[in-house]
């Protein structure tokens, strides 16, 4: 099976999109991340959930955990603000790594290695010509892992 194969329409944001929608998305879909499109809309990075997360909760309860346990369940709820008037461009960690890629011939085993070496869980897949970056979709780890397990027959629940 190819990389155009197992591609599939995924939710995508741009770096100028509201973070805060783009946090609501992730929630309402239970997605691992979002594919993040430059201007261009070529694909630019990939905002794990995890870095939204990151995101929400106070620098200083980063460098000391042991703080969140003295922040009361009413500045806790109130988390969700600090993404108000940003942009998804402001949530991306500063040394995010341009998105894994795939050719739309690649192998279900050449996305494989590629998701497992940049430890993502999605890779887009791309036409690249003169004219810039196409993307045709994106393959999830869920979805390979689904597709692959299919594949051997080792998809059914296991016996109690």
């Amino acid at each position: 099976m190819r990389a155009r194969d197992l591609a599939v329409e995924y939710e995508s944001v741009s770096v100028d999109s509201d973070a805060l929608d783009a946090a609501r998305l992730m929630a309402e879909h239970k997605l691992p991340g979002l594919l993040v499109l430059d201007e261009r809309g070529e694909p630019k990075a990939i905002l794990p959930a995890s870095q939204m997360i990151k995101v929400l909760v106070p620098a200083y309860v980063i460098e000391d955990p042991t703080l969140a346990a003295v922040v009361d369940e009413q500045h806790a709820d109130r988390l969700c603000q600090a993404l108000a008037g940003r942009r998804v461009g402001d949530c991306l960690s500063r040394t995010a790594a341009p998105p894994p890629i795939a050719a739309p011939d690649d192998t279900a085993l050449e996305v494989a290695a590629l998701m497992a070496q940049v430890r993502s869980p999605l890779v887009a897949v791309a036409m690249k010509d003169k004219a810039g970056t196409h993307l045709l979709g994106v393959i999830t780890a869920s979805h390979l892992l689904h597709e692959l397990l299919g594949k051997t027959g080792m998809l059914s629940t296991p016996s109690a």
